[in-house]
């Protein structure tokens, strides 16, 4: 009997060491494989943040690798020393569901780091300025992502109803400036409150997800939509979103001005007073703001650009056939169109710099593919110095030499300007946020 008791013990402490060996190994595969991971995404330029992004605290991180499994993303986080860590910390779009998923709250959510600042306007927990009555939901105020943005603009009206003036001599209870998700959110919920409510938006319904090319795939996650419920939406195609936006916006008879840009917000006694590029004039005791954070698109200044054959945004790819197209700008928008444009067009893709960097990977890996199979053309250390009716000439950079270059349209992704003009001219401060935290589980 003692010799089956030592044998079972002798087994179990086997099997404990076992247990612990693979353990052990385990943590060595993936310290091993989380460092391979980092080394190569700082040589690929990929490893700092540039926009939202997890932080996570290793003091009291556990390493159960939830967070890893939970990002959408690939390769974002990773396990190394027992604890998560960034690995492509530029590919980070702020889902957030990292910061769900963290068993023991060891996870922050910033924008900017400490050597990289970011412009953020003066926001309270209220979504409100610094000017009382104008509030700011979504991409601006620092949290991109369609979830992000529709929660954002319903709270915000939570916010402005609560502090209504219901006896106020304005046209309307609130005006809101972009119809993207947090703008046609923030409606949908004024809608559902009694609020008297209308957007101006500069372009169409859709904001920032109308300018995506046609058959881009949209990342997004399960969300609320006021008037609607709950929906889960994982891998969604721009017409999908559109197609939902657009059934509620008639379904509840949502007014929305379109091609009408804000020139001016005034505020005024009890109020405030917006005009418009195109002359209109509207009052209103709130004003939220749901304009994004690129503004205007950004422009190269060359001569030519003004030329009908210059676009900044690619709608309809599979209409474009059989034409000499130059894109330009290394970007995943670039690439994105250069891809979807390749097909039936003879593309060629400007970039300036010695090398594409903070690419997701499967766009890194598509466009290597495309040049393996002479698909598009890269012109590496090359901008734009001129766009004529037939032709554009490019100028490489290192060696000053002029190429001039067949052409029929010229597509420009240089990114966006923050609107800080628009926004100091009606009184919101605007403040460079050093690793700022935006979401955190503190009380």
């Amino acid at each position: 009997m003692l010799l089956i008791d030592y044998l079972i013990y002798l087994f179990v402490f086997a099997f404990c060491i076992l247990v612990l060996w693979l353990y052990l190994r385990k943590i060595k595969i993936n310290d091993q494989i989380s460092t391979h991971k980092i080394d190569k995404a700082k040589e690929e330029g990929v490893h700092e943040p540039i926009s939202l992004h997890p932080v996570i605290n290793p003091d009291i991180c556990i390493g159960s690798g939830a967070c890893v499994k939970a990002c959408p993303e690939e390769d974002i986080l990773g396990l190394k020393n027992g604890r998560a860590v960034l690995i492509n910390a530029s590919h980070c779009v702020g889902h957030g569901a990292c910061f769900h998923a963290c068993p023991v709250e060891a996870i922050v959510l910033r924008i900017g780091t400490e050597k990289r600042g970011v412009d953020l306007p003066h926001l309270n927990q209220n979504y409100e300025t610094n000017v009382e009555g104008i509030y700011i939901a979504g991409e601006l105020g620092g949290m991109g992502l369609i979830k992000n943005s529709v929660e954002q603009g319903k709270q915000a009206v939570d916010s402005i109803l609560k502090k209504l003036n219901k006896q106020h001599q304005s046209e309307f209870d609130l005006i809101i400036i972009g119809a993207g998700p947090a703008g046609i959110s923030a409606s949908l919920q004024a809608k559902k409150l009694g609020l008297k409510a209308i957007i101006l938006e500069q372009d169409t319904v859709g904001g920032t997800v109308y300018s995506f090319p046609r058959a881009k795939i949209v990342m997004t996650a399960p969300m609320e939509i006021p008037l609607h419920g709950k929906i889960k939406l994982f891998r969604t195609s721009k017409k999908e979103l559109l197609d939902l936006w657009l059934s509620l916006i008639e379904k509840h008879q949502i007014k929305i001005f379109e091609n009408t840009k804000v020139e001016n917000i005034y505020k005024q006694k009890n109020n405030f007073l917006i005009k418009t590029l195109n002359s209109k004039e509207f009052t209103a005791q709130n004003v939220l703001m749901a304009i994004g954070r690129r503004g205007t698109p950004r422009k190269l200044g060359v001569s030519g650009e003004g030329l009908e054959k210059v676009a900044y945004r690619l709608l309809e790819p599979e209409l474009i056939n059989g034409k000499k197209i130059i894109v330009v700008g290394g970007g995943d928008s670039a690439i994105e169109s250069a891809l979807l444009l390749a097909d039936q067009n003879e593309v060629t893709l400007s970039y300036r710099s010695d090398k594409f960097s903070r690419l997701k990977p499967k766009n890194a890996e598509n466009i290597n593919v495309a040049v393996s199979n002479n698909k598009i053309k890269i012109l590496l250390n090359t901008t734009i110095k001129e766009i004529r009716e037939e032709e554009v000439e490019l100028i490489h950079s290192i060696d000053n030499e002029i190429s001039t270059y067949e052409n029929d349209l010229v597509y420009i992704f240089a990114g966006g300007e923050l609107p800080t003009q628009f926004l100091q001219n009606t009184g919101i401060e605007i403040t460079k946020r050093f690793g700022y935290t935006v979401k955190s589980h503190a009380k």
